[in-house]
């Protein structure tokens, strides 16, 4: 179950946010308040389903390699201009 939840996170990370929202406890308690989450799914939502996996599987816990990378890795995958390098046929 937890690759299939990876695939469907890289494929539709958004879609993924709301199906753990709504159909499990997976974000219950991580965030004070409700801008950080919004903030996550509107702009990084790969890295906020990690920032929440690190939270949930490792307890938080940053110094591990796994996390860094994983992060670093969320990260590239949020901000990377794949979509924007397809060109018009002329």
């Amino acid at each position: 179950m937890p690759c299939l939840a990876a695939v469907i996170a890289l494929i539709a990370p958004r879609f993924l946010i709301v199906v753990l929202y709504f159909f499990s406890t997976f974000f219950a308690g991580i965030f004070t308040t409700a801008l950080w989450p919004i903030l996550g799914f509107l702009f990084l939502p790969t890295t906020l389903i990690w920032y929440v996996a690190v939270q949930h599987w490792f307890g938080g816990d940053w110094n591990g390699a796994v996390q860094i990378i994983g992060i670093v890795l969320a990260l590239m995958t949020d901000v990377s201009p794949a979509g924007g390098r397809r060109r018009r046929k002329e």
